[in-house]
């Protein structure tokens, strides 16, 4: 099959470009670097069945040739980074979704759109389950990645009815793995890079709000099990095993060997208090659950930063 994956210099889309070159698939890989990085793809430069294109999936472009599968991965996912580009953030989400879902249209194609669990907001239900609508803050900081989103989700719908695309929604909880980008702002690419430094995790608030984090393997397995799927409505892809803050912060010392100090700043604005995916659906639509260990991932993410990102750079 031939595949076309927005953001695909991205730290997921990366790895699903890998695993879906090793199935023998091609690949037309999208991303206008903004937060990508090309060094997520440097060992497939000279693969025969890739092919990278700088381009901005919000703007008109064309993509040549037929394509069996159209993702839509591109995204300023951290906080970071949204916050600094809000309204690409939203472009992306809208424009983008529908540059997309047009390729997918004419091509007959399969459409697979990456939203994410910040479309529950702070939740009031725990846990996340699909049916829960969330609690999202429309006009907060935080706004221009839930709504875009949420928009995304909905034009995706909206294709699959009037268009007849055969579309997937996979709802992404808190990924990590190699390649992730140090710098993001997120905690677990925040804590191992204050860590390899030898400096105080930095906890905001107190420290009590959770988070699940799956290992980016197991969520690129599930998302190609979403892909080949019947499932047209969204499906929560995560781990359900929550941890606070402050104990993530534990297996990171523990991890590293090291007491690390712990400092403490102000929780920022609509930042969600528990975070938790409800994986029912996704366990009896896809087969699917996460298999990795916690430590055992953040045993492999620790050892690519050591080996592939330069200490000045840490």
């Amino acid at each position: 099959m031939r595949h076309l994956i927005s953001g695909a210099a991205g730290f997921i889309g990366s790895h699903l470009c890998d695993r879906l070159l090793a199935e023998g698939h091609r690949v037309v890989a999208l991303d206008n670097l903004i937060t990508g990085s090309l060094r997520n793809l440097d060992h497939l430069r000279l693969n025969r069945d890739f092919q990278f294109v700088n381009c901005d999936v919000t703007r008109p472009f064309e993509a040549s040739g037929a394509f069996d599968q159209v993702w839509h991965l591109a995204s300023l996912a951290s906080p970071k980074d949204y916050l600094a580009h809000p309204i690409e953030t939203l472009e992306v989400g809208s424009s983008g979704t529908r540059n997309m879902l047009d390729i997918a249209r004419r091509d007959g194609a399969r459409f697979l759109l990456t939203s994410t669990s910040e479309c529950y907001g702070d939740p009031l239900v725990h846990p996340q389950a699909e049916s829960y609508w969330g609690h999202v803050n429309p006009v907060g900081v935080r706004s221009c990645y839930d709504e875009s989103k949420r928009y995304a989700e909905a034009l995706t719908m909206a294709y699959h009815r009037a268009h007849a695309v055969r579309t997937n929604i996979a709802r992404i909880f808190n990924t990590y793995g190699p390649r992730m980008a140090l710098n993001d702002g997120r905690v677990v690419p925040a804590f191992l890079d204050q860590a390899l430094r030898g400096q105080p995790l930095t906890v905001f608030g107190d420290g009590s709000q959770t988070r699940s984090f799956c290992y980016v393997a197991d969520l690129v397995d599930g998302l190609i099990r979403l892909s080949r799927s019947d499932e047209r409505y969204p499906v929560n892809l995560g781990n359900p095993a929550e941890l606070t803050i402050l104990e993530f912060a534990d297996r990171i010392r523990r991890l590293m060997g090291s007491q690390l100090e712990m400092v403490f700043e102000p929780l920022p604005e609509d930042d969600p208090r528990k975070r938790r995916p409800d994986i029912s659906k996704a366990k009896r639509v896809l087969g699917w659950e996460p298999r990795v260990p916690l430590e055992e991932g953040l045993r492999e993410t620790v050892a690519y930063f050591r080996n592939h990102v330069p200490a000045e750079t840490r």
